[in-house]
């Protein structure tokens, strides 16, 4: 538990959670399971939506419930409720062990699960400092709206939107194994999005701020993390230079990507990539499955050799951080991608064992208590060269280049492969200089290829922990929160398209 961090939220250590996980386990043992675990959960989401500093909607809505998960005979059972007596978490036990029973039947697959030692009765609650759902709704509006008027009062903004995103996520587990958690962890994303609109000829284009989301409470609002106050004061100009720059030029071209752009080439080409379920097929209806097969481990070249990517459920703020997994697993951190080399996959008990892997490293992870636990992504993250140089040193190695900051959209095909990138601004390099602003821009490349061009990575002063909401996964889907940290990087001789050009609008 951080030392900065609140203690346990008193009205959910209030809920019988020992009585119904015991209720629980014990009608799962007495129908001869190899393996139960109980989990319960209180998810609370809020978001606030302005309009033009106006209020424009919003919403807080809570998720109680448990599930019980077992093994009987080599097959999967999982069962969920809402009635929170003993009685009733006796039944949902019940009907996971007869789901089981009747799913053995249709599989020739034997569930076995990697050992994981028992941690005891432990908690833990993530970094922050103020809680977002400790804060007047009112208050968080009024900031946003003074953001949002900040925008509004300058040259060339025609309209704001800013939105707030709050979870406060509880979860209590317990096995049959004797490990037992509680855990409390809050994570909000804040964003502004300013639209320029040029009157006399109806063109418009916007730009986003670059904060990510983090797993933060409301300092990070107030200045903790964040410039705020240096971010909405730039934004104003780089959006009116944007609205006049040219169109990219397409070809090869030399690109600096920050780190506000880069996490998602990650997330998309490395993070889905390494999930060892995907790889081995087993998740293909959601997003496809993986080029990075298991018989590539330890011998397909990712990237160039300054390439070192990790996973990791430990790193403070980070989205997917969490002390133990919906497995019981103590999380950890471990390498995926070493010396551009694939040397690790994301992985969850079943698969561990499946393939012979040893203990898993902490990636299952259910979104609500009604969903079945699968292997989630943790944060997936490019390492800094402990020597390497700024952002400017980079941009200075460049004749003739480009500089991208931001996500915007996206495009990859089903294995993870082939790929096209666009971001919120790119600034012209000439020389080892920024050379003003170009627009209608996307990278395009195959993963490798891409990783492959990777020249220099930058130093830890350049890394920065971005990450999104909203990954989505399985089926019935699922949606977990991520963070990808990275430092600033080279890359040689990047396909660059004009998307205007490509479709048809110039």
């Amino acid at each position: 538990m951080s030392r900065t961090s609140p203690g346990m939220d008193d009205s959910f250590l209030a809920l019988p959670l020992r009585p119904l996980a015991d209720a629980a386990l014990s009608r799962a043992r007495a129908l001869g399971v190899s393996h139960a675990d109980f989990r319960l959960e209180r998810v609370r989401s809020a978001s606030l939506r302005l309009r033009d500093a106006r209020p424009a909607g919003g919403s807080d809505s809570l998720q109680l419930g448990y599930a019980v998960r077992v093994v009987v005979d080599g097959a999967w059972g999982f069962a969920a409720g809402v009635d929170l007596t003993p009685e009733a978490v006796a039944r949902v036990a019940e009907q996971a062990v007869a789901v089981a029973k009747l799913s053995g039947g249709l599989s020739e697959e034997v569930v076995e699960l990697a050992e994981e030692p028992a941690y005891g009765d432990v908690s833990w609650v993530s970094a922050y400092e103020v809680n977002p759902f400790d804060v007047p709704d009112a208050e968080k509006s009024a900031l946003l709206a003074d953001w949002s008027r900040r925008l509004l009062d300058a040259r060339g903004v025609s309209h704001v939107t800013a939105v707030l995103l709050s979870v406060q996520e509880n979860k209590f587990y317990a096995d049959t194994a004797g490990t037992t958690t509680t855990q409390q962890r809050v994570r909000l994303h804040p964003e502004l999005e300013a639209v320029s609109v040029d009157e006399a000829t109806g063109a418009f284009d916007s730009m986003r701020t670059l904060a990510a989301p983090v797993g933060r409470g409301y300092e990070y609002l107030r200045g903790t993390g964040w410039d705020w106050d240096a971010e909405l004061a730039e934004l104003p100009e780089l959006l009116a230079e944007k609205m006049k720059a040219p169109g990219v030029e397409a070809g090869r071209y030399d690109l600096v990507i920050d780190p506000t752009n880069l996490w998602l080439t990650i997330h998309e080409s490395i993070g889905h990539a390494t999930e060892l379920d995907r790889a081995l097929g087993y998740e293909a209806a959601y997003a496809g499955t993986s080029f990075a097969t298991f018989d590539k481990l330890g011998s397909l070249r990712y990237g160039s050799a300054p390439m070192h990517v990790t996973g990791d459920r430990t790193v403070e703020h980070g989205l997917a951080t969490i002390g133990y997994d919906d497995e019981g697993v103590r999380t950890q951190a471990w390498d995926l991608v070493k010396d551009g080399t694939l040397v690790g996959y994301q992985l969850d008990r079943r698969m561990a064992k499946l393939k012979g892997l040893g203990r898993s490293n902490g990636c299952a992870f259910a979104d609500s208590p009604g969903h079945v636990p699968v292997q989630r992504m943790a944060n997936v993250s490019l390492q800094p060269a402990a020597d390497g140089p700024d952002t400017a040193g980079l941009i200075a190695d460049v004749e003739d280049g480009l500089y991208i900051l931001g996500d915007r959209s996206w495009s990859i095909d089903m294995q993870r492969y082939n790929f096209q990138f666009t971001g919120q601004r790119a600034f012209r390099i000439r020389n080892g200089r920024l050379a003003g602003q170009v627009k209608d821009f996307a990278y395009q490349g195959t993963t490798t290829d891409f990783w492959g061009s990777m020249e220099a990575v930058g130093g830890p002063q350049t890394y920065v922990l971005g990450g999104a909401f909203n990954c989505g996964k399985a089926q019935p889907g699922q949606v977990a929160a991520v963070s990808h940290g990275c430092p600033s990087a080279l890359f040689r001789g990047v396909n660059v398209l004009n998307t205007a050009q490509e479709s048809g609008r110039s």
